[in-house]
């Protein structure tokens, strides 16, 4: 198969000139302390349509001729590539049918509905959805427009490399978030082309990671199961277009946990400022996990940041829970008057703040005179929770469980 060369990518940039942000690339600089290097974020989900989709989503439709954009367009997707299409179909005025699971988030289900496409809701997983959308193809004559298995859609996504390269001339690491592999074929291709001493990693999560055993049977290879909070890189099976340019560009796939991702997403809010969703959050969860794999200046790619507002709110939480900021105790107390009081002001001596706390009486693992509470706490880190642990056992109080 015939790469995407950098002439390819670069009209591909000329292209989006007047369509794509040219998006900002942001220094870290506790990235960088955690690191031991400069680390600096490019921030991909500051992109219009929240991610990096509308890249490839418009070179490829521009590249339909006036018969095919008059027949229009369909595409499935859970929600980025779903708003890349739509965007650029209205853009370009051609008619667009978007598929979507039926639970899709509503925060994505409504901006892609904005931006003028057709969406229809089918399957509960994204498989039944894009079945549903190829049989819509076939039966309307519309131009299927698959998110990542197109040379187009590379070129496009390959922008993004060309604007590292121009913002962060001394790179020598680039992270991207992977799934079917688009974006990271697309910025490899633009990168290695000038720049074969720059270190491009494609970054997936653990639970959903196709490409290692992929490219170890020189073929894609499609995974039984992607159970993982990153649901934007969630890819069952890599593209043959994405696989041609992976095999033989990247130069290694990190693998992260999901606490990791989780950790990466509180660090992004907290200290960076940005809005970023768990798939988007993958590479700077690999500088996290995996830092001596990088060598600095470091580019971590932020690829999208399209988050349902309740899933932000588990997954602060989640990650608060991994950084060692709240703990959730299980304590047994005796039943009398006072008992709960002493255990609340020796968390306050402690200096950890009560967030939720249960009462409970009725059990039977208790004894006549007992009383089990179940209490969340915000802590200050690892070291905090432990003490926090050993203080309320050295004052004599009995802890069935900690989370």
């Amino acid at each position: 198969m015939q790469l995407v060369d950098l002439d390819r990518i670069r009209e591909a940039d000329a292209l989006l000139a007047k369509v794509a942000r040219r998006t900002p690339m942001e220094h870290s600089r506790v990235l960088g302390e955690y690191t031991g290097g400069e680390v600096h974020l490019k921030c991909e989900n500051l992109q219009r349509t929240g991610s990096f989709k509308l890249r490839g989503a418009y070179v490829r439709l521009l590249g339909l001729n006036a018969e095919r954009r008059a027949a229009g367009v369909v595409a499935a997707s859970a929600g980025n590539h779903a708003q890349g299409v739509a965007l650029a179909a209205h853009l370009l005025g051609i008619p667009a049918t978007v598929y979507m699971p039926e639970r899709a988030p509503l925060p994505k289900l409504a901006a892609t509905k904005s931006y003028g496409a057709q969406v229809v809701l089918h399957g509960a997983v994204l498989a039944e959805t894009l079945a549903a959308a190829k049989e819509h193809a076939e039966r309307t004559g519309a131009e299927f427009i698959h998110p990542f298995d197109h040379p187009d859609i590379v070129a496009g996504q390959g922008t993004v490399g060309l604007e590292i390269l121009e913002q962060l001339p001394e790179v020598r690491t680039i992270l991207v978030p992977t799934g079917g592999g688009g974006l990271v074929a697309g910025v490899a291709a633009a990168v290695k082309a000038t720049r074969p001493d720059v270190k491009v990693l494609a970054v997936q999560a653990e639970q959903a990671a196709a490409w290692p055993p992929s490219l170890a049977a020189g073929k894609p290879v499609p995974l039984t199961d992607t159970q993982t909070m990153a649901d934007g890189i969630a890819v069952g099976e890599p593209g043959a277009v994405p696989f041609a340019h992976v095999s033989e560009l990247v130069d290694g796939v990190l693998t992260v946990s999901e606490e990791s991702l989780s950790r990466a997403l509180l660090l992004c809010l907290e200290r960076a400022k940005l809005v970023v969703e768990p798939a988007g959050v993958a590479a700077v969860a690999a500088l996290l996990e995996h830092p001596e794999q990088v060598v600095s200046p470091t580019a971590a790619v932020v690829s999208g940041g399209n988050i349902d507002p309740l899933l932000l709110l588990q997954l602060i939480q989640h990650g608060m829970t991994s950084a060692g900021r709240y703990l959730s105790l299980s304590v047994r107390l005796p039943d009398r008057p006072g008992s709960l009081a002493g255990l609340l002001a020796k968390l306050g001596e402690l200096n950890a703040n009560v967030i939720d706390i249960e009462h409970s009486r009725i059990s039977g693992a208790l004894a006549l005179g007992e009383v089990d509470v179940e209490v969340s706490l915000e802590t200050r880190g690892q070291e905090h929770r432990e003490y926090v642990v050993a203080q309320l056992e050295a004052a004599g109080h009995t802890i069935l469980a900690r989370r």
